[in-house]
């Protein structure tokens, strides 16, 4: 499986330039225009592999980290006090138009959709198999439709481009919210389910599926409040078969189970590639002390405090997996020490010891950012079976969750020698009111799907109250103001037709 070592092969091969010294003393010997491109499937390939890129964190220029975890309760910057001085704006609600994240972020997702525009100009009238062109647009329409999903929790209403375009026709005012949901990312789905198959082999594994587009196309619904669409739909992904979940939580976040059953679809990383097509994260992540890392994105006590205890003290196992705390080992084995961290805490998802990646090459790893999994999909469906008022179809998804999360102890030998699970740990919930269910979701959210970048994007949809509620203490922050992050000041300056 190495799709993404193509994926960067194409960004290199449509247009970024090289700086080797050499390469620019040779004589130029010949052109090779656009026009000269898109003509074989090899190169309608190579052109839908360029628009995965932007999905990966093999550059710094993905930040979602930083929306998705730093902007919520359940992290903070880390790092040095004034390392990514931009960060720490985003985690205090001191946001401007100029901020890096803010920038950058609005590029990489602008440039995915503008590789995924020139696919569905260019691709349609090259001869070639019938089935690989309709794989490739509809994979062309799944990605467009995430994009721009990002996009609008993130920034709110954007423009809206749906074609190549010159730059002097750039000039587009924003289109609303809900017209972007309709008339894109639900319009895009539909027609990339219709197109994708269920799976892939060999080097095409990682490649967008029917069931990637399915879910996605559940959770546009879900955050819209589409609820009866939500819960039929997330029911499609499970009827794909096609998915399950795994019998221990953290083989989700380990590079020898990439690609199972439960990741739905995954932003694909490959280490010691060239061009270059790690996980940057991992360094990012990590302590500075034996390691070379950043100590970034890390837990907030709020979020520790989140996970349940038995009456004897036993805590749910998805803490440990996900946080490095005091008493407990670190990834290596090894004692974890506190004073790492200016939480006292780091986060563990995206981290791979130095056994897997060594400290002279600790940006590059190759775990892949799982962006769907299949738990995610259950409690989506747990979710809208709640607000339809179907409160024991929803503990039967919700319960499913629990049920996996406790019974990693009967799986992993490190939780436990005897493969028992302890008594009254996460038991299965019984609540029957629809409100206090609710409550029990949210929280099985956080703790279930944490660090990984979902978090501050489920507040701002949940609403005002909860929203305020969670991020009390951050003064700054006011659910009219903060709901979106601002247009950057790049967009401001050349798109004269924003209404700002």
């Amino acid at each position: 499986m190495k799709p993404i070592q193509t994926l960067t092969i194409a960004a290199v091969f449509l247009g970024i330039a090289s700086g080797c010294n050499d390469f620019l003393n040779e004589e130029v010997r010949a052109d090779y225009p656009e026009s000269a491109f898109y003509q074989t499937q090899a190169q309608a390939v190579l052109a839908i592999n360029a628009a995965y890129v932007p999905l990966t964190f093999s550059t710094d220029r993905n930040r979602l980290w930083v929306f998705g975890d730093v902007a919520s309760d359940d992290a903070a910057k880390g790092g040095d006090a004034g390392d990514q001085a931009d960060i720490g704006l985003v985690d205090d609600f001191q946001v401007f138009p100029n901020n890096g994240p803010v920038e950058s972020q609005w590029g990489e997702w602008y440039e995915g959709i503008s590789r995924c525009n020139i696919v569905l100009q260019k691709v349609p009238p090259i001869t070639m198999s019938a089935d690989i062109k309709a794989r490739i647009l509809g994979e062309a329409r799944f990605l467009r439709a995430l994009y721009y999903f990002y996009l609008v929790n993130t920034y709110g209403p954007v423009p809206v481009n749906l074609e190549p375009k010159n730059p002097e026709a750039l000039q587009v005012e924003q289109s609303p919210v809900e017209d972007i949901y309709t008339r894109v990312i639900e319009a895009d789905l539909a027609e990339a389910i219709k197109n994708l198959p269920a799976t892939y082999t060999g080097a095409d594994v990682g490649r967008a599926t029917k069931g990637a587009a399915t879910a996605l196309l559940a959770k546009a619904y879900l955050y819209q409040k589409k609820w009866q669409l939500a819960a039929e739909t997330a029911a499609q992904v499970k009827a794909i078969g096609n998915y399950e979940l795994l019998p221990v939580y953290t083989q989700n976040f380990s590079q020898d189970f990439k690609n199972n059953k439960e990741a739905i679809f995954s932003a694909q990383h490959l280490t010691n590639q060239v061009p270059f097509t790690g996980n940057r994260l991992n360094q990012w992540f990590a302590p500075r002390q034996n390691e070379n890392g950043y100590f970034f994105d890390v837990p907030t006590p709020g979020f520790v405090a989140e996970f349940e205890k038995t009456a004897t003290g036993v805590v749910d196992p998805r803490l440990d997996y996900t946080v490095a705390r005091e008493g407990k080992p670190w990834i290596d084995g090894t004692p974890y020490d506190p004073t790492w961290s200016p939480t006292g805490y780091l986060n563990k998802k995206h981290l791979q010891p130095l056994t897997e990646i060594p400290k002279s090459t600790k940006g590059d790893g190759n775990l892949n950012y799982v962006i769907i999994r299949y738990a995610d999909v259950l409690l989506w469906q747990a979710e809208a079976l709640n607000e339809l008022g179907r409160t024991a179809e929803a503990l039967t998804f919700l319960n499913q969750v629990r049920k996996r999360a406790r019974e990693s102890y009967l799986y992993d030998p490190t939780l436990s020698t005897t493969a028992t699970v302890p008594a009254g740990l996460l038991p299965n919930l019984t609540i029957t009111n629809q409100s206090a269910l609710r409550e029990a979701i949210y929280h099985e959210r956080r703790v279930e799907l944490g660090f990984e970048f979902h978090r501050y994007f489920d507040l701002m949809r949940w609403g005002k109250e909860y929203a305020q509620n969670a991020l009390k203490d951050k003064p700054s922050f006011k659910y009219e103001t903060n709901r979106y992050f601002p247009i950057p000041q790049s967009e401001r300056d050349t798109n004269k037709k924003l209404k700002l």
